[in-house]
């Protein structure tokens, strides 16, 4: 059995592993899933670089980075959450992410997931605040970030693939949690 992160009431997210590649590649070249994604979708060649970069430098270097998000109810791979690091403007931060096959949006599991995530990260690594980095058009993503508590950060941040809007969170103080 893969490493389990993370479990929610109808989720587990535990970590990628290569006998991933068939599903999230099936994921990574549906126009819709990859619409608000710069770099569009994805060969199967493309996504086992992206998953190989997953296993070896995200988990190795920094012990976290996109999980498998599993449906407890069938065991259905449905979709790659996690933590991303990025630095931006000569500063750490921690993308909290999340990506669904269609057939699940609307049922509040994006949201379900990236709570555990945000729960997990300041529950164990020394960030004072996680992001959320979107295209300014992706309404649903920014639902799921605001109702993480996050608000709006910089809706002019530009990096090689263009403008984002940056979220975020701060870590709840003492007896605080995130929403």
């Amino acid at each position: 059995m893969t490493a389990i992160v993370v479990e929610t009431e109808r989720l587990i997210l535990r970590r990628l592993t290569l006998d991933d590649l068939d599903a999230l590649a099936a994921l990574y070249r549906d126009p819709e899933v990859r619409r608000y994604f710069p770099d569009g979708v994805r060969t199967r060649e493309q996504t086992r670089a992206e998953l190989e970069w997953v296993i070896d430098v995200y988990y190795g270097q920094y012990g976290y980075g996109l999980w498998a998000a599993v449906l407890k109810e069938t065991g259905a791979f449905i979709g790659r959450c996690g933590l991303l690091p990025w630095e931006i403007a000569g500063r750490t931060e921690v993308e909290v992410a999340y990506l669904l096959d269609p057939a699940y949006w609307g049922r509040g599991l994006a949201t379900e997931a990236a709570r555990a995530i945000v729960q997990h990260a300041f529950g164990t690594l020394p960030v004072d605040r996680l992001i959320c980095l979107l295209d300014p058009e992706n309404r649903a993503s920014r639902g799921v970030a605001v109702k993480l508590g996050m608000t709006l950060l910089w809706n002019d941040y530009v990096d090689e693939y263009g403008l984002s809007h940056v979220y975020a969170v701060d870590r709840p103080g003492p007896g605080g949690s995130p929403s």
